[in-house]
């Protein structure tokens, strides 16, 4: 099974990644920051972990505030770095772990924690600032990474206490993988600063230390605080250290402190830190309990003959074509689809199988294939196909036999709207695929 074998502290801030690649080694300014993330470069090269957790927050980068989560998990295949605002750093993707990302997501959904999950999004400096530091890039980054991005911007934010247990679901989840993988768990933010208001540059040395006692000796005493508590010994900004509290929850109680390292260059409180478990046994009847929670609610739905959840899994395999189908709602690209079906999936990058799916109208393939249903009203919103016709289809029936199964077997409607007039509702239909 998949075990956690250690865990890393660090701040993010932007100052790190503008050390590194301003290359600021040999500036005594900044050389400390460098001599606090050799221990975590050099451990990482040692340990050779499969896969890194890394828990941090979004600076309102790919994540707005008309859709704003508290918890968010990244589950796709890789993430780019994110544009701030003056150009994307000079980095390669870092490739995700699909597969260990889903079954994080199922198993913390089963123990209550309500995420949300994301794909194709770039991530800003929280996550590509430390990393950058943290191991080398060239071509590509040697671990992959699951983004788990903590919404700590705008009050209100989950509390201390539901970060130290959303660490200890996380252990939970990780150890329940049946798969044989070495984790570490990463958590980021801080130390104190805040940069906002007429206390815009506050810092406090000492909470920072104390701060590092804490996680490590004593973590249920910082679960115990409240938001108001951490911004009033740290800033509001460095309210966000509560992310540590995640790493700390997925670790045992006792712990091997490896390195711990403290600077304060500019604006914030910089520290580094390398926890290991004491002990390393996995409880194998808690995992095997874990893994039957997980697939109690869905245990059943395979024998719903035609019936095909639409999962993580589907939604990574499947994430080109749906996005492809969600862009209709684009005025831009429905026209183009239209005008030039072949120039639109080019621009998609979609497969020879995806558009061949598309081109034909085959409304059960693309379901086979991992679409979600309502991507193919999008399409035959698009199209002129009525909802009622992707029914039938979908059935192997014509309208005809499909209609008499309703009990207004004259309706035909979809989503369009004002478009809604060029539906081609009142075309005779013989074939089952949704041509015409």
């Amino acid at each position: 099974m998949a075990r956690i074998i250690g865990a890393i502290g660090t701040s993010h801030t932007p100052t790190i990644g503008f050390a590194f690649d301003k290359n600021k080694r040999d500036d005594p300014v900044w050389r400390p920051i460098f001599e606090m993330f050799a221990p975590i470069e050099q451990w990482l090269a040692d340990e050779k972990p499969d896969v890194m957790i890394y828990i941090f927050n979004d600076h309102v980068t790919s994540f707005f505030f008309d859709h704003y989560s508290a918890f968010t998990l990244g589950v796709g295949e890789s993430f780019a770095v994110a544009d701030e605002g003056g150009g994307a750093r000079d980095l390669p993707p870092v490739d995700g772990q699909p597969a260990l990302a889903r079954h994080i997501g199922e198993s913390l959904v089963t123990d209550e924690f309500d995420l949300s999950f994301f794909q194709g999004r770039p991530l800003d400096h929280g996550l590509f600032s430390p990393l950058s530091m943290m191991m080398p890039h060239k071509p590509r980054w040697p671990i992959p990474v699951i983004p788990l991005l903590i919404g700590v911007l705008q009050a209100p934010v989950p509390s201390p206490r539901r970060c130290y247990k959303l660490g200890q679901a996380l252990r939970r989840a990780i150890e329940s993988y049946p798969e044989d993988l070495k984790v570490v768990v990463a958590s980021t933010g801080g130390l104190s600063h805040q940069v906002h208001g007429e206390r815009s540059g506050f810092n406090n040395p000492q909470w920072d230390e104390e701060f590092l006692d804490l996680i490590e000796n004593d973590p249920e005493r910082l679960a115990s605080m409240t938001q108001a508590e951490y911004a009033t010994r740290g800033g509001w900004e460095g309210a966000e250290v509560i992310m540590w509290l995640v790493m700390r929850g997925a670790l045992p109680a006792s712990v091997r402190r490896r390195h711990r390292a403290y600077y304060l260059p500019s604006m914030t409180g910089i520290a580094t830190v390398i926890y290991e478990p004491e002990t390393t046994g996995i409880d194998e009847r808690a995992a095997e309990r874990q893994r039957e929670l997980i697939a109690l609610q869905g245990a059943g739905a395979e024998a719903l003959k035609g019936t095909y959840p639409f999962t993580l899994a589907l939604s990574v395999k499947a994430y080109r074509l749906n996005k492809f189908l969600h862009d209709l709602i684009e005025p831009d690209n429905r026209a183009l689809f239209v005008s030039d079906p072949e120039k639109a999936f080019d621009g998609a990058g979609l497969t020879g199988v995806e558009r061949d799916l598309v081109r034909r109208r085959d409304w059960r393939g693309l379901i086979h294939y991992g679409v979600i249903f309502f991507m193919l009203e999008k399409l035959g919103a698009v199209t002129g196909v009525s909802n009622l016709h992707i029914y039938a289809a979908m059935r192997g029936e014509t309208l005809e036999v499909f209609q008499r199964t309703r009990n207004a077997p004259g309706a035909l409607y979809s989503v369009a709207g004002k478009e809604a007039g060029n539906l081609a509702w009142d075309q005779p239909r013989t074939e089952t695929t949704g041509t015409y």
